[in-house]
């Protein structure tokens, strides 16, 4: 039996699970969603992180909660953006201040941080799947549980959603898809007259219809009057249905998505109905904060701020990112080329494409959340003498390296790849570090891969890469860089040639990869050690390579990218297939996920700050003033 604290009693101090939440008669939970909503906004407001998605996900969350019994049955988000109050439902009201810091929640669901998050997200797209195959995995093992995906209409986009769509209406299995459409505004009456509609359909016998959404609006006079007096809403209402019924599903709405107790009553019908049901809920980005439904996408990602006066606009001078140097480059390239085309996967505001995309609208193209598409589209555009350039993270990279593979490098496209967020990210955690990149692109044949020093480099690579007849990867961290002045002429550079920066006299040779090259030169300049600016992954600089391995004692390569096959190990091949058997360290990212935190304080825990390298430095020099002769 429910219980009724008194009216004037704070609620959300009470709820330490979502069995809290569903003890309270479904008549607080508005009280609980506005004090779900403060709580978020003054939290992330101190500590920084996702806001705008939470924000508009409030009553779905309380109402997903009440009507099922999580953790029991599987409740799964896409991405993760909007969980920070699905987390505060669940046992980390406290520690909501902490998100995305050192030992602190994470920003995105992780199996292993509650029972309640019951598949770890980060990329996009995936929820429908991972249900599916939870609610597939509940058959095979009879056990009663039932599984829920919630997706976005972003989220929708990409083509594994579909797949599972497909998959899921074919196999007809128990599963409630939860579209929450935060893009599509519904007017007053529309949306009155459709919440109407999907608790009429359902309820239980009408839920066994196929098409019990058409046979009930037929019947409904307010919709055929309006109808009569704007036909187009009435087909906005019938399209998704017929989309989603054509793959298998029974379609559900829109419903408002900030009606919690008209969410709870239908979700209370749906929930046991069996097969493939989808319900569609209309929900607003930044909902509660005016600043945030004014400009949901500045409010995506926040740093600390002051909720009373909002995103502040102005900052202290300092250099810039390495995103903004690809920003400022593209249009220059642009202006000096007509074939320069700008392609990303929805990332136009995190790839620095904003004034591109303003100034060359014919020559960019915003794909969603395609990353294959992403890859292919620009392949395509190269066949046509284009020179296109893919805008991307080094993390969302990975879900296309098939068609990098077969549809760019196998047939020689020049395709641009300017690879964002490489390396380590911080705040986002492990799916979001770009740590593999290296790796998974220098063993793809005709790949050139480059990695800058500095903002003038920067440049200079994307300029190099525009040029080659091939394909190319350029890639930076999410960094501002080390202050470089960046030269009126930007000059190519030659493929395949590093710069050695300092000769030294201590037998050992640092040869560092983009942007842990200020490190090793302020290690070099301490210690006499020879640093070189490798610049080039592939192709590496051959002969530099076999000089400095018979000039010195101990090499010692450093990369912000896991060791493991990367830019070290090309190193390490090259002059074992040369003969050459001078040792080589390689300083470089550990072999397990690198857990959220600051930039800094990853590398550090790495050994790739300063004091990190200095230390793995002077221990190598030792081991070879011990055991080898000066040459």
């Amino acid at each position: 039996m429910s219980r009724r604290p008194p009216d004037d009693k704070p609620l959300l101090a009470t709820i330490d699970s979502p069995e809290d939440l569903r003890r309270l008669p479904a008549d607080r939970l508005p009280a609980v969603s506005r004090e779900l909503r403060a709580y978020l906004l003054e939290s992330v407001a101190r500590s920084g992180g996702h806001l705008a998605a939470g924000l508009g996900a409030v009553e779905l969350t309380v109402a997903l909660h009440y009507a099922l019994d999580t953790p029991h049955d599987r409740l799964v988000w896409d991405v993760g953006h909007q969980c920070y109050p699905h987390k505060v439902l669940t046992g980390r009201r406290e520690a909501l201040p902490l998100i995305r810091q050192a030992g602190g929640p994470a920003g995105f669901p992780v199996r292993g941080e509650s029972p309640y998050d019951a598949f770890g997200v980060g990329h996009s797209s995936t929820s429908i799947s991972a249900a599916l195959g939870m609610a597939l995995g509940t058959r095979i093992g009879g056990v009663d549980r039932r599984a829920v995906a919630v997706i976005g209409d972003g989220g929708l986009t990409a083509g594994e959603a579909f797949e599972a769509l497909n998959h899921a209406g074919g196999v007809g299995a128990d599963l409630l898809v939860v579209l929450n459409d935060n893009e599509m505004a519904i007017s007053e009456n529309v949306g009155a007259l459709s919440n109407y509609l999907t608790r009429l359909l359902s309820e239980p016998i009408a839920g066994q219809l196929r098409r019990g959404a058409r046979d009930v609006l037929r019947h409904l006079p307010p919709v055929h009057q309006l109808a009569r007096r704007t036909e187009g809403h009435v087909k906005g209402l019938l399209a998704p249905a017929t989309l989603f019924e054509e793959l298998g599903f029974h379609y559900f709405g829109p419903v408002d998505g900030h009606d919690v107790e008209g969410l709870v009553r239908v979700l209370l019908n749906l929930r046991d109905q069996p097969g493939p049901r989808l319900l569609h809920v209309v929900t607003r980005k930044g909902k509660g904060y005016p600043p945030a439904e004014a400009d949901p996408i500045s409010y995506h990602g926040v740093s600390r701020f002051d909720p009373d006066h909002g995103l502040s606009r102005s900052r202290a001078p300092s250099p810039p990112t390495y995103t903004e140097i690809f920003g400022r480059w593209i249009c220059d390239a642009a202006e000096a080329d007509p074939r320069v085309v700008a392609i990303t996967p929805a990332m136009r505001e995190g790839s620095g494409l904003v004034e591109y995309a303003r100034r060359f609208p014919g020559r960019y193209f915003d794909v969603g959340i395609a990353e294959q598409h992403a890859v292919t589209v620009a392949a395509g555009i190269a066949c046509e003498g284009a020179r296109p350039v893919v805008a991307i993270y080094s993390t969302f990279l990975q879900r296309a390296y098939d068609q990098v593979v077969h549809d760019v490098a196998l047939q020689r496209l020049p395709v641009l790849f300017a690879v964002d967020r490489a390396g380590v990210v911080g705040p986002d955690g492990p799916t979001h570090q770009g740590a593999y990149d290296l790796s998974y692109l220098r063993c793809i044949p005709g790949m050139t891969v480059m990695a800058p020093a500095d903002e003038a480099e920067c440049r200079r690579m994307l300029a190099t890469g525009l040029a080659l007849d091939g394909p190319v990867a350029v890639r930076y961290p999410r960094a501002a860089g080390p202050g470089a002045e960046i030269p009126a002429v930007t000059e190519p550079l030659e493929v395949g040639r590093a710069e050695v920066l300092r000769e030294g006299r201590s037998g050992v040779a640092l040869l560092a990869f983009g942007s842990l090259v200020p490190v090793a030169r302020d290690v070099g300049d301490e210690l006499d050690a020879t640093v070189v600016n490798m610049r080039f992954v592939k192709p590496l600089d051959s002969a530099l390579l076999e000089r400095l391995a018979r000039t010195h004692r101990r090499l010692i390569t450093l990369e912000e990218n896991v060791v493991a096959g990367g830019a070290g190990s090309g190193v390490a091949e090259y002059l074992a297939g040369a003969g050459l058997h001078t040792p080589v360290t390689h300083l470089g990212l550990p072999d397990r996920p690198l857990e959220h935190g600051s930039r800094d304080a990853i590398l550090a825990a790495a050994g790739l700050d300063r004091e990190g390298v200095r230390c793995a430095v002077m221990e190598e020099a030792a081991l070879a003033s011990a055991f080898l002769e000066p040459r």
